[in-house]
């Protein structure tokens, strides 16, 4: 089967996830763009398109698999993929997911394929950043559930998708402010932001652009997706007729003359960043709570971030008295933390949208024997190494909270109001253990 890298651009924010979608099909020739548009699932169905810079190449429709739409993206999308690599006639496929499906799921879909995933690039409107993060509805209530099971809501998905993505395309807004892009910023410190300020509109009065593609079928010559590189424009095609330029072909009466290399001019930004290379599990493991790459402390155009780190566990009566006033206290917050009365198991912290999931995510690695420290893959092992403690190993407190006016010193208060007293930590795990167990409700334990 032909080589096809397979870049994902995805985001609840529509206008600017299109906008991606175009530039990528403007800048790098011969791309299609393969969509499954889930808002059909009421009906039964999901309707495919595949597209490239002149319009639409295909359409069909794929039936609902066990009630689920994205169940539906899943069946069909791979092999789409691989139709369109035996035709052989783009080096690059972008998949533009619907609103509300999430990159990593995709990505792994793709991964399990067989295919190469070059890029994941999630687009946003820094105006829409506040407003999402803040909108706690569920998705279902505005149509972009992607299952009849679909308890998600339309803080957590955006918040998913805007962490996941090593790629940020940031649409132009006139009405986004330093205070919107500050936001982003802090939410995602080490994400490479793209801006997306130009869409091409085809002009007949105009000649041909060299770089873009007429069809999937003759694109432009000179492409190289491995080295994110095109031909330059404006070259003479060489005597051959061959695309790749130089003038004239040597022969004897060019006297020893050779004919010189054609020049390659780089791909634009949002080009190259899709077809950068991407690692499926590296990405994985970057949202894992025990080995995150959270947020930095930050405080700039009245947007804070506040990272606040322990090594004293929680009461935990004392914190789920207070989790109301924490989830509310930040835009955004996530990380680790450790209970008192559960010593042995990692929690995760994840809020967004004035609503907070507390769930487990496994063992701290001092609770395990060493024995079965072979088992826990290698980031796991090097984020615990990096943050050990004598006497607590990698139990800790790490949580980071992010938004315009956040009150510091009083969230610093609160939380510290929820740590074991020194008579409370002196006495013991095994009298921790005889504490409250006020999450095992919310844990459904």
């Amino acid at each position: 089967m032909p080589d096809l890298s397979v870049a994902i651009v995805g985001g609840l924010h529509a206008d600017a996830r299109r906008a991606a979608v175009a530039r990528l099909l403007a800048d790098v020739p011969g791309s299609v763009v393969l969509h499954h548009d889930l808002a059909t699932a009421a009906a039964g169905t999901v309707v495919r398109t595949v597209r490239d810079a002149t319009g639409v190449l295909d359409a069909g429709e794929a039936p609902l698999v066990n009630d689920c739409a994205c169940c539906a993206l899943r069946e069909d999308l791979v092999p789409e993929l691989e139709r369109l690599a035996e035709a052989g006639r783009t080096p690059l496929a972008v998949v533009e997911l619907w609103d509300s499906v999430e990159p990593k799921a995709m990505a792994e879909v793709v991964t399990a394929g067989g295919f190469t995933v070059t890029g994941v690039i999630t687009a946003v409107d820094p105006a829409l950043v506040l407003p999402y993060l803040g909108n706690g509805d569920d998705l279902a209530d505005g149509g972009l559930a992607a299952a009849t099971t679909d308890q998600r809501t339309v803080a957590d998905t955006f918040a998913r998708q805007l962490e996941y993505a090593p790629v940020l395309a940031v649409a132009e807004s006139p009405e986004a402010d330093d205070e919107d892009r500050e936001l982003l910023a802090q939410l995602h410190p080490t994400a490479h932001q793209v801006p997306i300020d130009h869409i091409p509109r085809p002009n007949p009065h105009e000649p041909t652009d060299p770089l873009r593609p007429t069809s999937t079928a003759d694109p432009a010559p000179g492409f190289s997706p491995a080295d994110g590189s095109a031909l330059a424009p404006g070259l003479p095609p060489a005597a051959d007729g061959s695309p790749f330029g130089g003038g004239r072909t040597p022969g004897p009466a060019d006297d020893g003359l050779t004919v010189p290399p054609p020049r390659r001019r780089p791909l634009p930004p949002l080009a190259r960043a899709a077809l950068a290379g991407f690692d499926v599990e590296a990405a994985a493991a970057a949202q894992h709570p025990a080995c995150a790459l959270l947020p930095v402390e930050a405080d700039a155009h009245g947007v804070s971030t506040l990272v606040w780190q322990r090594r004293r566990p929680f009461h935990p009566e004392r914190l789920y008295a207070a989790l109301e006033d924490l989830t509310c206290a930040a835009a955004r917050s996530r990380g680790r933390f450790w209970l008192a009365d559960k010593s042995d198991t990692l929690f995760h912290w994840d809020a967004a949208g004035g609503a907070l999931c507390v769930e487990s995510a496994g063992p701290w690695l001092a609770s395990l024997p060493d024995a079965a420290w072979e088992m826990i893959p290698p980031v796991r092992r090097a984020a615990a190494a990096l943050d050990w403690h004598a006497e607590h190993g990698d139990r800790g407190q790490h949580l980071v909270f992010t938004s315009p006016g956040l009150d510091r010193d009083g969230l610093e208060r609160l939380l510290e109001s929820c740590l074991l007293t020194d008579a409370e930590y002196a006495a013991g795990p095994d009298a921790w253990q005889r504490l409250p167990h006020p999450f095992d409700t919310l844990l459904e334990v």
